[in-house]
């Protein structure tokens, strides 16, 4: 596909890495020549200098011949009138970034699709809601839901007491009833592989199981965790991010949350029905811990600055606090807050870029995502009339190394696939695969 990128941002330079690498035509537009560099040096794309809302600058870069038209400035404007003006040239699909809740509200009058403007994408309501998936699921680092839950991938670090620490793939499937789950990778240091029946947990693995919801106490006793409901939350930062994550929670939790900006601070209050709103300095350990952070079941971190959030939800780990969140938001920092005892992180760029991935390739695959921190994908999948894979059970088809079944969907249910699942014509597939094995697991099911 021909697709062109008006913004080379943290998000525009995430979805030119990934697009280019899946062998689109790219071409990437943005006013900032040190940016385009730098996407330039990673990704294989055409640069291209200049204003995205310019209908000069559309024509130059093609966007009458575009499949798709992506607008991820850091401008919202820019975004909805370049998309409209890509539309008005010829571009086939577009899609805009934007800023103001009231485009993904049902509130909003204005018609964006009559304008030329096919998907909005807004990255902030999407991280807090990133944020609230891995609050509700309390022992996940990562959760990834297929069919509104049906089935879903949830990464999890396995605690130095969790029963399956020293035990092997096939005694774990034996002890804790392998049809309700499948660990279909592990994390261990910097490497990620997809485990045999041989493969050993070792303590502070990060395993990544697909279960069906009767399998969630399974997968939380795989850790050592507890699947008991959080009942208090302290959220730092009264950003958009903070602020919806808040609202989203304060129906089913007692929410706190910490503001240093005393105008937002009262916004906030005056907002929120059930949220505690404090203004103050959440680095402050004297005031979290006046406001009852040892008490908290979870503390949330997402201020605009990461290194604010690493180090208070370190601090919250100190004082026992069972489950911490921080927002990254640079990307090199995945690695590293892995290793150093955070339990889950969120990163808006990466949030945003793998949805609007997701839309991207809607008509290959039925849903993909990223996972953070490691380099490998999940895909849901269509299968195909006659795919090789419909020809005989999962142990007898030959499907790729460093790709696995996670999961069918058929008939609206979820089921975890063993060695025994024979996939059908019409059945939605979910699969774990490494980067080298995404194109080769894709043929089994055309």
């Amino acid at each position: 596909m021909k697709i062109v990128i008006a913004g080379m941002g943290g998000i525009g330079a995430q979805l030119a890495k990934q697009l280019s690498a899946e062998e689109h035509d790219i071409v990437a537009i943005d006013r900032d020549e040190k940016a385009l560099d730098y996407v330039e040096a990673l990704s294989d794309l055409l640069a291209l200098e200049g204003d995205a809302a310019s209908g000069e600058t559309l024509t130059r870069a093609g966007a009458a011949e575009a499949d798709l038209f992506l607008a991820v400035t850091n401008s919202q404007p820019v975004n909805v009138t370049a998309a409209i003006f890509a539309k008005q040239l010829g571009a086939k699909r577009t899609l805009a970034r934007v800023s103001d809740e009231e485009f993904v509200s049902n509130e909003c009058d204005l018609d964006l699709v009559k304008l030329g403007v096919d998907h909005v994408i807004y990255p902030e309501e999407l991280t807090a809601l990133e944020t609230v998936k891995l609050i509700r699921r309390t022992a996940a680092t990562d959760v990834v839901e297929f069919e509104d839950g049906k089935l879903a991938l949830s990464g999890i670090r396995l605690d130095p007491a969790a029963p399956i620490v020293g035990m092997t793939l096939e005694e774990a499937a034996a002890e804790f009833g392998g049809e309700r789950f499948r660990v279909v990778a592990a994390h261990r240091g910097f490497e990620t592989f997809v485990p045999g029946g041989g493969f050993r947990f070792a303590k502070n693995d990060q395993i990544f199981v697909f279960t069906a919801p009767e399998g969630i106490d399974a997968t939380t006793k795989l850790a050592g965790g507890s699947r008991k409901k959080f009942d208090d939350v302290m959220i730092l930062g009264g950003g958009k991010v903070g602020g919806l994550a808040a609202r989203m929670l304060e129906e089913e939790l007692n929410v706190k949350l910490i503001e240093s900006n005393p105008k937002r601070s009262e916004r906030l209050a005056e907002k929120l029905s059930k949220t505690l709103v404090i203004q103050g300095d959440g680095r402050d350990i004297d005031l979290l811990a006046q406001e009852g952070i040892v008490d908290m079941d979870a503390f949330v971190a997402v201020t605009e600055d990461s290194e604010t959030n690493i180090i208070t939800c370190l601090m919250a780990k100190h004082l026992n606090v069972k489950k911490a969140v921080a927002l990254v938001d640079n990307v090199d920092y995945i690695p590293l807050t892995q290793t150093i005892g955070l339990d889950a992180l969120i990163n808006k760029k990466l949030i945003a870029a793998n949805n609007i991935r997701r839309w991207v390739r809607k008509k290959e695959y039925v849903a993909s995502s990223k996972i953070y921190g490691i380099d490998a994908e999940v895909i849901e999948y269509e299968c195909q009339p006659n795919a090789p894979i419909t020809k005989g059970t999962l142990r007898d088809v030959k499907f790729p190394q460093d790709a696995i079944v996670g999961g069918v969907i058929r008939d609206g249910a979820g089921e975890v696939a063993t060695g025994a699942t024979h996939v059908r014509e019409g059945d939605r597939v979910v699969v774990f695969a490494l980067p080298n094995a995404v194109q080769k697991a894709a043929k089994f099911f055309r």
